[in-house]
């Protein structure tokens, strides 16, 4: 891979970009929270992750910002956040498939309905501010509503000129450079920004170099808005995004054996998987008050994603080593890891390209009925997206270590195909406040879906091969209730139903994902501490999973879906905040979050590949995060952050009696410290370390081999806004 320098674009806009406290302009970042006193009057669960806890520790990682949500599972991959497993509530993360992904509110993973599967993640290190949605209120965003939906904001337009320009070094060849400058007047408004990460990588590879990591970030918003004493204030936003990504990243463990003696080790016969990918964004926003009561949004998105992610698939070699098993062809499973047996293997393109496209119109409403104040929100979403595969394989031979090109085959018919989705959605929400302490939520939303999938069996798609296509529709109710005790004390409880699509890999009349969800709880703020105690439960009557290469379904296909059958998951979230005040000035701001999940199988699937009292895979039962700082109040501040997360399954039936060690992953402890230093009211220093004490545990067996978390990394940053 080559080596990746700050580009001349990347160069001027870091001679002139910024961002210190930006107002809350939010027009062209669309919320689905709004700020962290709404949350207290939501029918349900949601926590927000603002700029001011995001600076805490200067993450680019989505894994690490996210670990402290309540109810949130971060399967951790490559160490670098590139393509994170999110799930939420019992909801499977592989690869965010479970969840309603956005960034300033439009669906931004590559194809949401056809192919749910995240590959492409938005640079996390640009973000403002994170949102996550559970309970009732996340109907209004689907599809995905069994789990909830999380939308990242995007950096805002500035209301008067402003810049930021951040750079940053550390270990592993870490380097970093986020920049942006804005500015706006009384009727137009703009921003530019750029997020580039480039880092040598911290897995070593056998015969060959380190795993480098290079990704560039550009972002550019206009703003077109009407003067503020116009009859219909309007305002017009538009948002283009471009990003490009090199990275030596690949799905191939290690054995067990090999862990232990190196974690960061990477076998040679991987040593040429890299991933290439190329995103881009247009997004048009309009917004227009019709009255002091009525307000229009009309949102129009495109999004493209092309990648092709050059690996191998070698997990037999691992699973034979692991278990004193065989491979056919092969003497010595573990000589051929090492490379010092010569081996003939393929290297699949994961070619893959997207498109997805769509326009969203919302109005909200607020009215009264007698003494019953309303605030309505109804939409309808109108969306098409499709992935197209082309995956060839390339035959290497692998001799006396290095890797020798032999020749191409062509793709069968399942690694060319074009999937397509068509899908109509609609939703209303009406807060209803029934008095001053009793708010009511009653929301409805809608969901029709067609997909189809046409293969090929030739190269230059002049023959079809199978076709298959599938139409679902489903009402979605929910309804939620907030009890305003007193000034400190809230009540909470709701229900709605949980859906997820199936994908386009289902055949004729599969069933989408379909669940009731419950959960109830209570919220304390005095002012000075904060909790809240909130217990959900879900009875899922058809769970269906989707299949990858990165988690493959119980009856090992790595495309297309899988009925899980009937299961139930329930599971208990907490929160925790507080400040106290020392000494000369001195804050000591604590946080901690803690989520218990219970889940499992309950009724036997139709194909006896499951039965009941089979787990989920790759869902821990407990999982806790704590942060403390230290606040001097004046230049400097210290912050540190620990988590922990129990093992997981990495199948459905570890809970049998009849597993192995090699059926778990471990369970983990991490620390993460970083230290700020004020130099002037403009400018800012930073050491931060993850990993503080250097744990490294087996975090993933998926999908071929053992692979550990990131190990210690410092790095040093200097922060300057104009």
């Amino acid at each position: 891979m080559k080596k990746f320098f700050l580009s001349p674009l990347a160069i001027a806009l870091a001679a002139v970009t910024a961002a210190p406290t930006l107002a809350e302009q939010r027009l062209e970042t669309v919320t689905v929270i709004g700020d962290s006193e709404s949350i207290s009057t939501l029918p349900g669960s949601a926590h927000l992750v603002d700029a001011d806890e995001l600076a805490e520790f200067e993450y680019v990682d989505i894994n690490r910002m996210m670990r402290s949500v309540p109810g949130v599972y971060i399967l951790e991959e490559d160490g670098y956040g590139l393509r994170p497993n999110i799930g939420i509530r019992g909801a499977q993360g592989g690869r965010s498939a479970k969840i309603s992904l956005m960034e300033d509110g439009v669906l931004v993973a590559p194809a949401p309905y056809s192919a749910p599967e995240a590959y492409y993640f938005p640079s996390a290190g640009r973000m403002d501010a994170i949102e996550v949605l559970k309970g009732p209120a996340a109907l209004q965003y689907g599809p995905f509503t069994v789990g909830g939906a999380v939308n990242m904001l995007s950096t805002p337009i500035p209301t008067s000129s402003q810049g930021m320009v951040q750079l940053e070094a550390g270990e592993y060849g870490e380097t970093r450079l986020h920049a942006h400058y804005g500015t706006s007047t009384e009727n137009t408004g703009w921003l530019l920004e750029t997020q580039q990460q480039y880092a040598d990588g911290f897995r070593e590879i056998d015969h060959a170099d380190s795993a480098d990591i290079a990704k560039e970030d550009y972002l550019l918003k206009g703003r077109l808005q009407s003067d503020a004493d116009a009859t219909f204030r309007q305002q017009l936003d538009i948002k283009l995004q471009y990003s490009e990504e090199e990275s030596g990243m690949s799905y191939l463990g290690l054995t067990d054996a090999d862990f232990n003696d190196d974690p960061n080790r990477r076998y040679g016969i991987s040593a040429l998987d890299e991933m290439q990918n190329r995103h881009s964004t247009v997004q048009l926003n309009h917004s227009i008050e019709l009255s002091d009561s009525f307000t229009l949004h009309t949102q129009a998105y495109y999004n493209k994603f092309k990648r092709d992610w050059f690996k191998v698939s070698e997990g037999e070699l691992i699973d034979a080593v692991n278990t004193g098993g065989a491979v056919d062809g092969v003497i010595d499973p573990q000589a051929v890891l090492d490379g010092t047996e010569d081996y003939t293997f393929g290297i699949k393109h994961n070619n893959r390209e997207y498109e997805a496209k769509g326009l969203q119109i919302s109005a909200d409403w607020r009215f009264n009925t007698g003494a019953i104040a309303h605030e309505l929100t109804f939409g309808l979403r109108q969306h098409q997206d499709e992935v197209d595969r082309y995956q060839p394989v390339e035959i290497y031979n692998q001799i006396d270590g290095q890797l020798v090109f032999d020749s191409v085959e062509l793709p069968s018919a399942s690694n060319n195909r074009v999937e397509e989705a068509e899908a109509t959605s609609f939703f209303i929400y009406d807060d209803i406040k029934l008095n001053e302490k009793l708010t009511l939520t009653a929301v409805l939303r809608y969901e029709d879906i067609e997909t189809e999938q046409q293969r090929y069996n030739d190269a230059d798609r002049t023959e079809k091969g199978s076709y298959r296509s599938n139409q679902v529709d489903e009402w979605l109710p929910g309804l939620g209730v907030v009890y305003q005790a007193n000034e400190q004390w809230s009540l909470l409880a709701g229900v709605h139903r949980g859906f997820a699509p199936p994908g386009a890999g289902a055949a004729d009349g599969q069933g989408p994902e379909l669940s009731t969800n419950y959960e109830w709880g209570a919220r304390f703020d005095n002012g000075s501490v904060s909790a809240e105690l909130i217990a959900f439960y879900s009875d899922y009557e058809n769970a269906v999973q989707n299949c990858s290469v990165a988690v493959e379904c119980p009856n090992g296909a790595d495309s297309g879906t899988y009925q899980l059958g009937e299961a139930e998951i329930k599971g208990l979230e907490a929160t925790f905040g507080s400040e106290w005040v020392l000494a000369n000035g001195w804050t000591l701001p604590v946080r901690a979050t803690y989520t218990f999940t219970d889940a499992e199988i309950t009724e036997d699937s139709d194909d006896g590949g499951l039965v009941a009292g089979d787990n989920l895979e790759y869902l821990p039962e407990n999982v806790f995060a704590v942060s403390a700082g230290l606040d001097s109040g004046a230049a400097w501040r210290l912050n540190l952050t620990a988590a922990y997360q129990d093992e997981m399954c990495v199948n459905t039936s570890c809970n049998q009696g009849n597993t192995d060690r090699f059926d778990y992953t471990e369970s983990l402890w991490v620390v993460d410290a970083a230290a700020h230093y004020d130099f002037s009211a403009d400018l800012t220093g930073y050491l931060k370390v993850d990993n503080l004490f250097d744990e490294q545990v087996i975090i993933s067996r998926s999908p071929d081999g053992a692979r550990a978390n990131r190990p210690r990394t410092a790095a040093l940053g200097m922060k300057y806004t104009f």
